[in-house]
């Protein structure tokens, strides 16, 4: 972890600060400086040619995570699931999907991982099931006021005949949060209408999951991460809410309500709970929370001492490549975590949101986008990859720890001319074709440039079509060539892991406006986002840098770490 003083920009910028320690003390623990691979199974590898993903493909291609130098990985949803949302509608939490494999290859995903020092972490979606969950055809068949009804949210319906919605919620994917079913009652879905929400004021739903949490750590696995953790509790009243229906709670202007469907007081109770259930195993078992939570303060809270070891940065996602903002949000994200005595959990790309190599690719100051399409603005793929590496450059010398997007080290782009037609993501449809999805960060990644699938399979079946310029970013066409994106990669990770950069203290050292400049440790980091070159300190010695310096100096878009 680090600690700095919030202070003005100006001053921070002029002003040499010496470390201070965190209040309460720091956290102790292999999660507090990891870096952790984010796999997405159906993308990953595919071992028996059908276009999909899977666990075997996984374990034979651990091998490369080694390489790189992480420490842990996390995988996407495998369970037992209809897909309407990738996976993350849960049909059953006890078994692996026949698409994914078995149980038997996730036994020896997690068992070859763990020969080889990495460290596994599962997704658990506790917010909502599948459909087609035991628990909800059960609690369609059983009706109003049943015990198992009373699983889910269901509620009455408004008006003279029970026809309109409880309230007027909107999913995140576009439409009604409701869904009528032949009985005349609603039930709540904040997603997909395939992805029922649990009502977690049910002792059953407690009950249930602390039972799935035993099952996974009894085999083994190493943490959790929680998807949609600020989601499981509603305000009880289920008021309604007139703003517009987003996955990021805004509580930035103080005077703000909460949405009353995130972010309730009552997460906190049930994380608890599954603290104490995991502390009781050994080898440090973690839980990660994807909270979308703003400001960073109320992030803090997931990751007090009795709680969540992790909370993903998304604050930290979503900032504007320039030097103040990246500057306010490092400052904030610090203090905030420091004050719990907790890491800040650093990440820039994840299944959710357009690939940085592309985001960063699009001007200063445009909207975030919720997928690319081939009519839309296009990114400039050159400057995306030249800011991505010096983002990422910049994001692996923080100190805390950092999540990595399967294909970020090889400087994948969004897919920007994906089909219309082969799009899966139900974002697409529910926003009546307006929104184009998170498809595009989705696609399989490459392996072998003059293979079938690029590497992916041993077939040319893709469960969503590769682009043809996947060649030029191929495994086999990186590894070993000086100045690739892949070795970029591998580099960093190994010179923060000799410098101990994730267990460090950021200082702020002096800088011009377009430029971030601190210390951690025996380490320099400086980042150009003006447009003239600028120097490094007298007597600076390069250690690693984003891309090529101008004869001493460091050009826009680019980070050096260089020995202080």
């Amino acid at each position: 972890m680090g600690t700095v003083r919030l202070e003005t920009r100006e001053k921070a910028l002029n002003t040499h600060h010496e470390p201070q320690e965190s209040p309460g003390g720091p956290a102790a623990g292999w999660w507090t400086e990891a870096v952790i691979y984010q796999i997405y199974p159906r993308s990953f590898a595919d071992s028996d040619g059908d276009g999909i993903g899977d666990l075997p493909g996984i374990t034979a291609r651990l091998g490369h995570l080694a390489d790189l130098g992480v420490d842990a990985v996390w995988l996407s949803p495998f369970y037992p699931s209809p897909q309407a949302d990738a996976g993350y509608d849960v049909a059953d939490y006890r078994d692996v999907e026949p698409l994914f494999g078995t149980l038997a290859d996730a036994d020896r995903l997690i068992a070859d991982a763990h020969a080889r020092g990495i460290r596994v972490i599962v997704d658990l979606v506790p917010n909502h099931t599948s459909s087609a969950h035991a628990w909800f055809r059960s609690a369609l068949a059983a009706g109003p006021g049943s015990p198992e009804r009373q699983r889910y949210v269901f509620r009455d319906g408004r008006g003279p005949d029970g026809t309109e919605p409880p309230n007027d919620w909107q999913s995140t994917f576009g439409g009604p949060a409701w869904t009528r079913v032949d009985d005349g009652q609603w039930y709540l879905h904040l997603f997909d209408t395939a992805q029922p929400d649990l009502n977690w004021d049910n002792p059953d739903v407690r009950a249930e999951f602390l039972d799935v949490l035993r099952f996974w750590l009894d085999r083994g696995v190493d943490g959790f991460r929680v998807d949609v953790a600020h989601g499981l509790i509603k305000q009880a009243d289920l008021a309604d809410w007139q703003e517009p229906q987003e996955i990021l709670s805004s509580g930035q202007e103080v005077d703000k309500p909460r949405p009353p469907m995130w972010d309730q007081e009552g997460v906190h109770d049930i994380y608890r709970e599954w603290r104490r259930l995991l502390d009781g195993y050994d080898g440090e078992r973690i839980l990660v929370a994807e909270a979308w939570v703003e400001p960073a303060e109320r992030l803090a809270r997931y990751v007090r001492p009795d709680e969540m070891h992790q909370a993903f940065n998304f604050e930290y996602l979503l900032a504007s490549w320039t030097a103040p903002a990246q500057y306010a949000v490092i400052t904030r994200s610090l203090e905030a975590t420091d004050a719990v005595g907790a890491p800040t959990t650093w990440v820039l790309s994840n299944h959710d949101v357009v690939r940085h190599a592309s985001r960063l690719g699009l001007p200063i100051g445009t909207p975030r986008p919720n997928g690319i399409g081939v009519d839309d603005p296009q990114p400039d793929a050159a400057l995306g990859l030249r800011r991505a590496r010096a983002a990422t450059l910049l994001m692996l010398a923080l100190p805390g720890s950092a999540y990595l997007y399967q294909g970020e080290e090889l400087g994948l782009p969004e897919h920007t001319s994906l089909p219309d037609e082969v799009r899966q993501d139900p974002t697409w449809k529910r926003s009546g074709h307006t929104e184009r999805g998170r498809d595009g960060c989705r696609v399989p990644i490459p392996w072998e440039a003059d293979a079938p699938s690029y590497g992916f399979g041993p077939t040319d079946a893709s469960w969503l079509p590769q682009p043809p310029l996947w060649s030029e970013y191929a495994l086999d066409r990186q590894r070993g060539v000086p100045g690739s994106t892949y070795e970029l990669y591998r580099t960093a990770l190994r010179l923060r892991r000799e410098h101990g950069l994730g267990r460090g203290t950021l200082r702020w050292l002096a800088a011009g406006d377009e430029v971030l400049h601190f210390g951690n440790g025996a380490v320099g980091v400086l980042t150009n986002f003006g447009a003239a070159a600028v120097p490094l300190p007298d007597g600076a010695e390069p250690l690693h840098a984003s891309g090529p310096l101008d004869d001493g100096l460091v050009p826009t878009d680019v980070t050096v770490w260089y020995r202080v």
